[in-house]
């Protein structure tokens, strides 16, 4: 797909504007001054200013009326007032109080664990820590299983990999990222969503599309950003603890310390163990591997008059041992194993200049990485090694007042990676320097936002990737939003599908691969509305994707080979998404979502369903909170559809007959108790006891021709239970 990304005609109503005036003192138990240097802005014009020596403020009046004023200061507790047009012809006294006073009421209000976004003129769907403790919550990949934008799967029948899809296409697709620091690329796309525990996690915001220019040039399907606990916000203890009747055992501790006014700090450590080996489907294979992990951060934030930084390190360990019941590295000639043990230490850090325009910005975002991962079978063997480097520097301003604002900025991203399968060596230093650039324009009803990139890549050449994005107010509840955009990545062909060595097929490949590059363009409504006298919303998403270049993984051209092959015909997705959340009675939350995924791509030469997509899904869950905040009840259950399979070789020479997935549903729940500092919950997953018959072929000779762990489409685990616990020691409001 081809498309001319049209420019915006923007209207001016009027060059005279009425002005607000005013003056915002600050005031404790024993004076009252005014303040200099208090931000206010708006909340729907989204216009502001900054209070001068005096301590008075002018700015303009929104054109649409009442809006919410926002004021905040150093030192002091904002605050929020209603303007409305009276407010025209009045000169404001605002006065806010010292943060060092105690409260005398406070006011406690429900926010939503899962909503989209209202400002933002992309599909962002916001999750915060009270979403993600709906389930067991114990790594990325069990993040989402109270959502329903991401689906996460299990790669193969052997090694226990999981790997995220988003309108139907592999993870490697959409950017992951911590607080805008490139996240899980390179050798960590494998098995790396088991290293950021869920704990540390504080929110996630979840983008469809292509997202800013920002962002980057990998963004193709969506972009998910990880918010880490913030150390002068966090707990200042939090312990959890974990087990299930599979022989999983988990433990965090996170640790949040304020030192001084400018100076605070956050310990996180994790560690987590599988140790008992089980085989619920008696194919003489665990049906989850034995290890350990164990993964670490601390973080620190400086935060001065001019200048604010964060930094910090994070580095983990993990090893994994899967196969045969039994199978060890001393007779992996004799028992069929998988041996996974790999690792990284990174250094992190962000810093802002801080400017007296509260509107004005200049940010440096730098990241170092090493990683390494061995990963042994008994038939094969891979090692990977991988130094990488990222540095980002941005500027944001307003052209006049803010309604106009632009962003430019420079990036430089190198890559040095080495991957090893066997004799086959694939070895690269990719550097890739980036420039952009982005306007936005917040009018009363209409954001958009345009921008572009250009990245030259020493090994590929220049690449350019325009997106857009807009946001329009049809109504006060209704928001209707479109974006389209071009992204492209670098495959690593090796370590991108390295579930596909649990099988005894050969791997084709092609001599010369090419980078991947997709347009994405969609549309999508969100409309709010009231239904049992309680907040409701619809919303619903399309999304198509085409690739222009991309390296197919074909298991339909020969049936004892996976060739890896440049595109030579169409490949493309379409995903439609509709989502209702509903709330009949207070506190009593339903959500009910369903997809369709249409991707295709031409395998064994026609244009067929990619394997392992189902092209049906559907989602529900309940969530319950009784009034006195003591029980929490959550239930989810999704639906999958059929989705095709791979002919594969039989013992015997003949092929599978049964080429389709079966319909099977899934079901999830959790009860949790909450008694001041502490909380106990109790859960279950897959509690309707499903499991994959047959998931691997040829089980009984593992060495032989027709072996395959990866046919895999359903889970071969039965019914899970947990336990656990969460002990948390707030801060204190005189901390803070």
């Amino acid at each position: 797909m081809k498309f001319i990304i049209a420019g915006f005609f923007l209207l001016v109503f009027g060059s005279v504007k009425a002005q607000l005036t005013g003056i915002v003192y600050g005031s404790d138990t024993k004076s009252k001054e005014s303040v200099i240097g208090a931000k206010l802005f708006f909340l729907h014009a989204r216009s502001g200013a900054i209070t001068d020596n005096d301590g008075k403020f002018s700015l303009e009046m929104p054109a649409e009326l009442p809006d919410s004023l926002v004021v905040s200061a150093m030192g002091y507790r904002p605050d929020t007032l209603v303007i409305t047009k009276k407010d025209r012809f009045t000169a404001l006294e605002i006065t806010l109080f010292s943060d060092l006073l105690l409260d005398e009421v406070v006011i406690q209000a429900r926010q939503d664990g899962h909503a989209v976004s209202r400002l933002n003129p992309l599909l962002v769907e916001q999750i915060n820590s009270h979403e993600l403790r709906k389930a067991a919550c114990c790594n990325l990949s069990e993040s989402f299983e109270t959502n329903a934008s991401v689906d996460v799967n299990i790669t193969d029948a052997v090694t226990g990999a999981k790997r995220i899809q988003m309108m139907g296409l592999d993870g490697v697709y959409t950017q992951i990222q911590f607080e805008n620091i490139p996240a899980l690329r390179g050798l960590e796309s494998a098995f790396g969503l088991n290293s950021i525990p869920g704990t540390w996690i504080n929110s996630m915001q979840i983008t469809k599309g292509a997202g800013n220019a920002v962002n980057g040039y990998e963004s193709m399907a969506g972009l998910i950003n990880i918010e880490f606990k913030k150390p002068r916000e966090m707990e200042r203890l939090y312990l959890n603890g974990y087990a299930n009747r599979f022989g999983r055992y988990e433990f965090n501790a996170d640790a949040g310390h304020i030192l001084n006014d400018k100076w605070s700090t956050g310990w996180f450590v994790h560690a987590s163990a599988n140790t008992q080996e089980f085989d619920h489907n008696d194919d003489g294979f665990r049906d989850l591997p034995t290890g350990n992990l164990l993964t670490a951060m601390n973080r620190w934030k400086y935060q001065g008059e001019k200048f604010e930084s964060v930094f910090g390190v994070r580095a983990y360990l993990e090893d994994k041992t899967g196969g045969q019941l039994g199978a060890t590295r001393s007779n992996m000639s004799e028992r069929y194993g998988t041996f996974l043990n790999q690792g990284s230490v990174e250094a992190f850090a962000k810093t802002g200049f801080l400017f007296k325009q509260p509107y004005r910005s200049l940010g440096v975002i730098y990241n170092y990485k090493q990683q390494f991962l061995d990963f042994d079978l008994s038939t094969n063997s891979f090692a990977g090694r991988e130094k990488r480097g990222y540095v980002n520097l941005l500027y944001d301003d307003i052209i006049g007042s803010t309604i106009h604002k632009y962003k430019v900025g420079a990036s430089f991203v190198y890559d040095d990676i080495s991957q090893k399968l066997g004799q086959l060596l694939a070895e690269r230093v990719e550097l890739t320097p980036g420039v952009y650039g982005e306007y936005t324009y917040s009018g009363v009803r209409l954001t958009a936002v345009a921008g572009a990139r250009f990245d030259y890549d020493n090994l590929f050449g220049s690449q350019f990737s325009p997106r857009v994005h807009a946001k329009y107010i049809l109504t006060e509840n209704t928001d209707l939003r479109v974006t389209a955009g071009r992204g492209w990545r670098v495959p690593n062909f090796i370590v991108d599908n390295l579930s596909l060595l649990t099988t005894s097929r050969s791997w084709v490949v092609a001599q010369t691969l090419q980078p991947e590059i997709a347009y994405n363009a969609g549309a999508s409504i969100v409309q709010r509305f009231k239904m049992f006298g309680h907040p409701s919303s619809l919303t619903l998403d399309y999304f198509h994707t085409d690739f222009q270049q991309q390296l197919l993984v074909d298991r339909d051209l020969i049936v004892n080979a996976i060739v890896f092959r440049n595109l030579e015909g169409r490949s493309f997705s379409n995903s439609i998404q509709a989502e209702w959340q509903v709330e009949p009675v207070r506190d009593l939350v339903f959500r009910f979502a369903y997809k369709l995924l249409d991707v295709r791509a031409e395998y064994g030469g026609e244009l067929q369903q990619k394997v392992m997509v189902p092209r049906h899904r559907g989602f529900a869950n309940v969530a319950y909170q009784t009034r006195n905040k003591k029980w929490e009840f959550d239930l989810t259950g999704n639906i999958i559809g059929q989705s095709r399979l791979p002919v594969s070789q039989l013992p015997g020479g003949t092929l599978t007959t049964k080429n389709t997935s079966d319909t099977y549903a899934l079901l999830n729940a959790q009860i949790t108790y909450i008694h001041k500092r502490f909380s106990i919950y109790l859960g279950g997953e897959n509690l309707t006891n499903y499991k994959q018959k047959n998931a691997i072929i040829d089980a009984q000779n593992p060495f032989g021709p027709t072996f395959d762990a990866t046919r895999i489409w359903g889970p071969i685990m039965g019914a899970n239970v947990y336990v656990g616990f969460r002990f948390e020691l707030k801060r204190l409001n005189s901390q803070k």
